[in-house]
């Protein structure tokens, strides 16, 4: 076996877990959830929804990793043997999400090289909102299967870029994170500085951050605002088990946890001012969705023909939004693999190197299916059910597992072990774990089916059901039946002399 990965510092830890949970979701769709529910509110409500929720969940994930030394799958048969299929659910759920999030990324870098067109299309919105239909050739449908060859190549830079970036575990995505995480900060500093001089700024900031009081008591806000908060720091996912399992023994989780989580916090309201700052100064806030596909290659591109009457200048700020979407896309997707490569190398003994380039190329193969004309229809649909209902009833399974069946309070113990001038209480962390969590959780999941079956007739979108079923439905059975086919396999490997490590919490 080779020796396990380590961060070089606490500082690089911090970075990587940053870029990790500051993704796409962050620059799109936590502005549009603002903008959707009273801008200051929902930041309240998320707020809220951090702390009481998030937080302890972060340090949970980050703690008992770092103890095991394992990745996802490992650490909840270290939680209970029962329990490691909830381990392969996570795991196989973050393969899921990766082949299309990948396809996301492609997008960003196809719009980043065609920037340049913006120049030639001041004020003219409907060319602007239409270079994406026009550069993917997408239908919006389950109709038609070609496959545009830019599209093709972004896509196979998107994975090169990916590979590269965790070749080497720990040690490549600590060198990576050094650039990729501060690069997005400077490029959002510098459309916020743009957007703040713009005559009509004010009014996108005043919207932004000033509460509206009758906007709490809409449940929409509350489950948005929940759901922002559980999707952005990366937790679920197998992602933090991985980098727990790489954080050494004389790290202080409990302070780290809480950095991570306010610095994600940060970039997202940083994100907010850029969006609400340049939507306002050029007259379109009421244009602000909280789709973040529609934001990002439908929305904001009208908007950068609108900046100015000089058509180079807006080609460039175009080019700086879409360098921006690609620093923080390429973070998020390299972590979701290297959590899926991690669980799956010490699962199997297998050599980490070996097991990330396999992952790349399968994922890479199946993300093919995503840019074909009828792409963002099969990755609509795929979204919807790994993040509404596969995701949810993991974090579910996650809080039971560790909070009712395990000693929390030797978890909380991991969390505290090096903490000097913050300790988590028992009170936050045990309330949270065991209660809070899971009721919001649950509640989360009980309003995704209320509107999916009471609201929409049990079908989403104008999709045929058919497509739902196998995209949707099909692959959360088999995420959540993973672990068990995944036994089989294992069993079957036993024979042959196959053995499993012995993962126990040592104290």
């Amino acid at each position: 076996m080779e020796k396990r990965s380590q961060w070089s510092s606490r500082f690089t830890f911090i970075l990587a877990a940053i870029g990790s949970a500051v993704g796409l979701g962050n620059a799109w769709r936590f502005p549009g959830l603002a903008a959707k529910h009273g801008g200051g509110t929902f930041l309240v409500v998320y707020l809220f929804a951090m702390l009481a929720m998030g937080i302890p969940l972060l340090m949970m994930e980050i703690s008992i990793a770092r103890k095991f030394r394992k990745g996802a799958i490992e650490s909840m048969r270290g939680i209970g043997k029962k329990w490691e299929p909830v381990g392969w659910a996570a795991t196989s759920n973050a393969f899921v999400i990766v082949c299309y999030y990948s396809v996301v990324f492609a997008w960003v870098i196809l719009m980043f090289i065609n920037s340049w067109q913006f120049a030639g299309m001041t004020g003219n919105a409907e060319a602007a909102s239409g270079l994406f239909f026009e550069l993917t050739e997408t239908t919006g449908a389950i109709e038609g299967f070609g496959i545009p060859w830019q599209v093709l190549l972004c896509l196979v830079i998107a994975w090169g870029l990916i590979f590269f970036c965790i070749r080497n575990g720990a040690s490549s995505v600590g060198k990576v994170v050094k650039f990729t995480v501060f690069a997005p900060v400077i490029l959002l500093l510098i459309m916020a500085v743009k957007g703040c001089t713009m005559p009509g700024a004010i009014d996108g900031l005043k919207i932004l951050f000033v509460p509206d009081a009758n906007a709490f008591t809409d449940p929409s806000l509350w489950v948005d605002a929940i759901g922002q908060v559980f999707y952005s720091l990366s937790i679920m996912m197998a992602i933090m088990f991985a980098y727990g399992s790489y954080v050494g023994n004389d790290a202080d989780v409990a302070a780290d946890a809480m950095i991570i989580a306010f610095s994600d916090m940060a970039i997202s309201v940083l994100s907010g001012i850029v969006m609400f700052t340049t939507m306002g100064g050029t007259g379109m806030l009421d244009k602000i969705t909280d789709s973040g596909i529609g934001t990002a290659f439908i929305v904001y591109p009208q908007a950068i023909v609108h900046l100015t009457d000089i058509g180079w200048f807006n080609a460039v700020f175009g080019a700086i939004f879409y360098l921006m979407l690609i620093t923080l896309a390429i973070d998020s997707a390299f972590s979701i693999v290297e959590g899926v490569s991690a669980a799956v190398a010490d699962k199997f003994h297998l050599k980490p190197k070996k097991v990330t380039l396999a992952i790349c190329l399968i994922a890479g193969v199946i993300s093919i299916l995503f840019i074909t004309q009828a792409g963002l229809a099969w990755l609509d649909i795929v979204d919807n059910w790994a993040n509404s209902v596969n995701l949810i009833l993991i974090g579910v399974l996650e809080c039971i597992a560790i909070g009712w069946t395990f000693n929390l309070r030797k978890v909380l113990g991991e969390v505290n072990k090096n903490a000097k001038r913050f300790k988590m209480p028992y009170w936050w962390f045990s309330v949270s774990v065991k209660f809070i969590a899971p009721v919001l959780l649950v509640g989360l999941f009980a309003w995704n089916m209320i509107v999916l079956f009471g609201q929409k007739g049990g079908s989403y979108g104008d999709y045929p059901i058919w497509a739902q079923l196998v995209a949707g439905w099909g692959v959360s059975v088999l995420v959540f039946v993973s672990g068990f086919i995944a036994k089989i396999i294992i069993n079957k490997k036993k024979q042959n002399g196959f053995v499993e490590d012995e993962v126990i919490w040592k104290d």
